[in-house]
C-alpha cells in the first residue's frame, strides 16, 4: 500500500459518515460479489459540481449504459469477445452522492469498498474531478502503479477559479500526495505556462496529440490505471464534451492505446461526457465503444494484487 495515501484525508476534504448506492442500481450478477475470480465492475459517479465551464457530465452514466445496451449494436468487442456472456462483467449502478466536498469522501469510500471485494473497476463519470478520490482509493490497495491519462488538457492547475478540487486540478492533487509512481499524459494539445511549470515540478511524462503513438503504452511497466477524458478525441468525433479542443486524436487512436496495454490494468475511468452537448448520441456510442475495449482488456489481462 502507498504510505502517502494512508495519512488521513487532504484538508480540503471533510468527514463522511455514510455511503449510498442509487435506487436504480443494476447488478445482474450480484451473487458473484464474493467470487474468487476477479470481475470487472462498472460504477457510475454522477458528479459535475467541479466543472468550470458547462455542467452536464453528471448525466453521463445512464446515457453510456443506454448506448452500451443499444439494440443498434451488441456487447461483443472487436475481437469477438461477448461481454453479454461474461459472468465477471457487471454493473453496480451509480453512487448516490452528497453535494460539495463530501462527495469526494463518498467517492473514495465507495471505490475502496468495491476494491476490497477483489474486483477491478471501470468508473463512468462525471467530470474529471472524480479521478482524484478514485486514485486515493486505489493507492490504498496498490503500492506502485502508473496513471495513464488521455486528455486534451493536463488538468494540473494548482487551483482554478479558487477551487483546488476543480476538474482542472485533479492531477496536481494526485501528484502532490504521491499517489502514483508515474503519470503519463497523452493527447495534450492545450496548456498554459503554469501547467508547464507543474509538469516540470511533478515530473509528468507528456505525449502531445502530435506525438501520439501506441508504443508509449507498450513500454509501460507494471500495473496501469487508465483515465480517459473523452475530449482527448477530436470534437468532430465527440461533440458531447464540455470543452471542444480541435486537433485531437481519432477514436481508432484511443482504441489502439487501450488495446496496447500489456497490463495488468488495475482500473479505469471514462469521464467528461456531457450529454447536453451530444448530437444523436454519437458521443455516448463512442464512450460505450471505449468501455467495451477497456472491459475486454481488464478481463483478458492478468490481475496482480501484490504490487
Amino acid at each position: 500500500m502507498n504510505g502517502s495515501a494512508s495519512v488521513g484525508y487532504n484538508p480540503v476534504f471533510g468527514p463522511s459518515d455514510q455511503l449510498f448506492l442509487s435506487d436504480s442500481t443494476f447488478c445482474p450478477n450480484s451473487e458473484l460479489m464474493t467470487s474468487e475470480k476477479s470481475s470487472v465492475t462498472l460504477l457510475g459517479i454522477p458528479f459535475d459540481e467541479s466543472s468550470s465551464f458547462l455542467r452536464g457530465a453528471a448525466q453521463a452514466p445512464p446515457k453510456i449504459r443506454e448506448a452500451l445496451h443499444s439494440p443498434s449494436t451488441n456487447l461483443s468487442t472487436e475481437s469477438g469477445y461477448d461481454l453479454s456472456a461474461e459472468t465477471r462483467f457487471r454493473d453496480l449502478g451509480d453512487l448516490s452522492l452528497p453535494s460539495g466536498t463530501a462527495a469526494f469522501v463518498a467517492i473514495e469510500q465507495g471505490v475502496s469498498e468495491l476494491l476490497e471485494s477483489g474486483d477491478r473497476m471501470v468508473a463512468l463519470g462525471g467530470d474529471h474531478a472524480v479521478t482524484y478520490p478514485v486514485i486515493r482509493a486505489f493507492a490504498k490497495q496498490y503500492d506502485r502503479f502508473t496513471l495513464l491519462h488521455l486528455d486534451a488538457h493536463p488538468d494540473l492547475y494548482d487551483e482554478f477559479d479558487g477551487n483546488r478540487l476543480s476538474h482542472a486540478c485533479p492531477f496536481a492533487r494526485i501528484m502532490e500526495e504521491g499517489l502514483v509512481h508515474r503519470l503519463v499524459q497523452m493527447g495534450i494539445r492545450t496548456t498554459t505556462p503554469h501547467q508547464k511549470d507543474q509538469v516540470e515540478r511533478f515530473g509528468v511524462e507528456v505525449v502531445t496529440a502530435a506525438q501520439w503513438t501506441d508504443s508509449v503504452v507498450t513500454e509501460l511497466d507494471g500495473p496501469v490505471y487508465l483515465s480517459l477524458d473523452l475530449d482527448v478525441i477530436d470534437p468532430s468525433f465527440v461533440p458531447g464534451v464540455s470543452h471542444h479542443e480541435p486537433g485531437g486524436v481519432s477514436v481508432r487512436d484511443v482504441l489502439g492505446v487501450v488495446q496496447s496495454i500489456n497490463g495488468p490494468l488495475i482500473g479505469a475511468d471514462i469521464v467528461e461526457y456531457n450529454p447536453v452537448r451530444d448530437v444523436n448520441d454519437v458521443t455516448a456510442m463512442v464512450a460505450a465503444k471505449c468501455l467495451k475495449a477497456v472491459s475486454y482488456t481488464h478481463l483478458t489481462l492478468p490481475t496482480n494484487r501484490e504490487v
